[in-house]
């Protein structure tokens, strides 16, 4: 499928300031004429005068915050997030969600939460994405450790969320760089 052109159109909001907005070629010429109307209609009206609203609020110092903005969504981050769902969770070998999972099924199941198909076993996930360094680590990448016999999610923080071994549900564990066999960024 070719890839659709993209276009962005300037959307001047008088007293806000001018926003590109992505707008089909053809409606070009109609955002230009709103933006001429908007600026026709709001320079005859008369001026507000000052404290017609009374006082407004200062804005605080440090500016203004806004909670979960600039959030990671992707797919790697979104596998984290469905593996933490599944903190607690019983190990069963062979197992791949969504109530019990070995190593290799809680990260399987997770990047397919998040999109993403990767094969089943900790060997076959060993060869998928790009490899990366353990001191480069992020969260949601995926881990091979146990010489290769075993995989888990980085959580951040030097921690590995996995599924261990029968009687351990899934669970967070401290990673070392001696454990690391081959670490992968998949997304």
């Amino acid at each position: 499928m070719p890839a659709i052109p993209a276009m962005a159109a300037t959307i001047n909001v008088p007293g806000l300031g001018d926003f590109d907005v992505p707008v089909p070629q053809e409606y070009e010429s109609s955002v230009q004429q709103l933006n001429q109307q908007l600026s026709q209609a709001l320079s005859n009206q008369p001026a507000i005068p000052q404290g017609a609203f009374g006082t407004l609020p200062a804005v605080p110092q440090g500016g203004l915050q806004f909670p979960n903005l600039m959030e990671d969504h992707s797919p790697a981050q979104k596998a984290l997030d469905a593996a933490r769902s599944k903190v607690g969770a019983q190990y069963s070998w062979g197992a791949a969600g969504p109530v019990s999972f070995d190593c290799s099924g809680l990260v399987q199941w997770a990047f397919r939460q998040a999109g993403v198909e990767l094969p089943r076993t900790s060997f076959e996930q060993s060869h998928v994405g790009a490899p990366v360094a353990f001191q480069n680590l992020q969260p949601g990448d995926i881990v091979i450790t146990n010489g290769g016999g075993h995989v888990g999610i980085y959580a951040g923080d030097g921690k590995l969320l996995n599924a261990v071994q029968s009687g351990t549900p899934v669970s967070y564990t401290h990673l070392d760089a001696d454990d690391v066999v081959t670490a992968r960024r998949v997304v």
